[in-house]
């Protein structure tokens, strides 16, 4: 006597229980405890950078860092898994494999540049290029960084105008406030200017804005004189430079220059600034006509 379907199916089906059912509850509690170690680890690695890292920009890179690695870990884990699991169904992986091949490369190929953006927003961030408020140029354009994601860098230029960079075309970075920074002075004298002296002046006034209690926590070491650096046309450029704390090496630098101008005022060293001289022509026939300026006395035929 022929068995009923009914009961052949849960035959079948105590089977497949007895068998590929426990392996595939086995994988499933397998991927269920990994993520949940992973997701342990990542509140105890953030717990632990919030209390050893110094500043919360530097908390926030390394949060975008951990929850970049976290996305990327369990993506791969519940790939894994599923994989798993369909090989114990009886699914064959191959046709799926190879569809999932196509797809991801027709998906590369329309977001190349989103993809290009993630991957080099991943380096900069695990190289730690740039930070919150760093004054830096990227891609032609300079400001104060404003905010740092995985697939864009916001800046904030001088005239208060928000540049949204993506990260994929950033090909060089610019950073003017990394760890310490530099103003450099370029000064044009006369060329009849004793310049020993006036590089012994320019000394004179950097001391003095040092011992300023206003400015002298932000300069980090005396003026280093680097000395004659070229003849110009009209002036002798003498070259030196100021060590600031970050950020800081343009109002130092803006002091510098004040003082400069108002002490080479007082100590009458010229600095040479062009000059233009205006041609009026001459007619091929007799003096060319006077030219009178307002507040001078006229001469000539004047009546």
């Amino acid at each position: 006597m022929q068995e009923p379907f009914y009961t052949k199916l849960l035959d079948r089906s105590f089977d497949w229980l007895t068998t590929s059912g426990v392996r595939v509850l086995l994988i499933a509690i397998a991927v269920t405890v990994l993520l949940y170690v992973l997701h342990k680890l990542v509140a105890k690695l953030q717990a632990i950078l919030q209390g050893t890292l110094p500043s919360p920009a530097q908390v926030k890179r390394a949060d975008t860092l951990t929850h970049v690695v976290r996305d990327i870990t369990r993506t791969v884990i519940l790939a894994i898994g599923l994989l798993m699991i369909l090989s114990e169904l009886g699914l064959d992986l191959k046709p799926l494999l190879a569809a999932a091949g196509i797809g991801g490369l027709a998906i590369g190929f329309g977001a190349q540049n989103l993809v290009r953006d993630m991957i080099s927003g991943f380096f900069i961030l695990l190289e730690d290029q740039i930070h919150v408020g760093d004054v830096v140029e990227l891609a032609g354009v300079s400001g104060e960084v404003a905010e740092v994601r995985l697939r864009t860098i916001t800046l904030r230029d001088l005239s208060g105008n928000v540049h949204v960079i993506p990260s994929g075309i950033v090909d060089k970075v610019k950073n003017m406030t990394r760890e310490f920074s530099y103003y450099v002075v370029d000064i044009g004298v006369a060329y009849r200017e004793d310049v020993d002296e006036v590089m012994a002046v320019l000394k004179e006034i950097a001391d003095g804005l040092r011992a300023d209690p206003a400015y002298a926590a932000d300069i980090l070491e005396p003026l280093e004189m680097l000395g004659v650096d070229q003849f110009g046309d009209s002036a002798v450029m003498i070259k030196c430079r100021i060590k600031t704390q970050p950020s800081q090496q343009w109002r130092v630098g803006r002091e510098m220059n004040r003082r400069i101008k108002k002490t080479f005022d007082e100590r009458g060293i010229e600095m040479p600034f062009p000059h233009r001289t205006l041609y009026w022509g001459e007619p091929k026939k007799g003096p060319a006509a006077p030219l009178y300026v307002a507040g001078l006395p006229q001469t000539g035929g004047a009546a």
